[in-house]
């Protein structure tokens, strides 16, 4: 049975990620059927998290893989990372880092650059904004607290709440990332806006500096 069938009967649930892309190329290659293409193409990027950091130039150099199919595929992933992610709304207070993990982890996990991103938020924990500070390359993302906070002072927040990636996955902090958690926190008792949080998101999970004990917890008591 074809991957469009067994989607039609059963539906996409029941496909494998070879099956799936499949259903998104539609044809395969001369002597090569859409399911080998499919399946060779997972198995040449390195799998499907890794076929989402793929340009699409790179996917177009694939068997059987043309600008066409490469650009479907592109935006077949951005789909499904859109549809994953919740969406910060100011009508939705943030109550804690798995809030955050929540609106940031589907668009940041499969970028190989590291983003460093600020959501001002009021007295109430209502994001006020979505604030890509800078972006970075492989393995770094340098910030200064003036970068930070200037576009976090013109919201006119009372707290802010920090997230980067780790393009590697991991969500273990650097000692860098401690030191630029602890000036950022300093820079805003001197603004009167409180660091409530810093997340580290990886591929599969989050590191919280609140909830390790490495920022007061006093200092962001409004959100646990």
């Amino acid at each position: 049975m074809q991957p469009r069938e067994r989607l039609a009967m059963h539906g996409p649930t029941a496909l494998s990620d070879a099956e799936l892309i499949a259903v998104l190329l539609g044809t395969g290659a001369t002597a090569n059927p859409v399911g080998v293409v499919a399946a060779q193409l997972l198995e040449q990027t390195g799998g499907l998290h890794a076929l989402g950091t793929r340009s699409a130039n790179e996917l177009e150099g694939q068997l059987g893989v043309g600008s066409i199919k490469a650009l479907r595929i592109l935006a077949a992933i951005e789909l499904g990372t859109r549809f994953a992610s919740q969406p910060l709304s100011r009508d939705s207070p943030l109550g804690s880092s798995a809030d955050v993990d929540a609106a940031l982890r589907p668009l940041l996990r499969a970028d190989n650059r590291e983003h460093f991103i600020a959501i001002p938020v009021d007295a109430r924990n209502r994001p006020l904004a979505q604030i890509e500070v800078a972006i970075g390359g492989l393995s770094a993302c340098c910030v200064s607290p003036a970068d930070v906070f200037r576009p976090v002072v013109r919201q006119a927040a009372i707290g802010v709440l920090f997230a980067h990636n780790h393009p590697s996955g991991a969500t273990v902090p650097s000692d860098e990332d401690a030191q630029v958690t602890q000036r950022l926190s300093r820079a805003g008792e001197l603004l009167g806006i409180q660091v409530l949080d810093h997340l580290i998101i990886g591929h599969e999970g989050y590191f919280s500096f609140l909830d390790a004990g490495l920022l007061a917890r006093e200092t962001a008591a409004s959100f646990t």
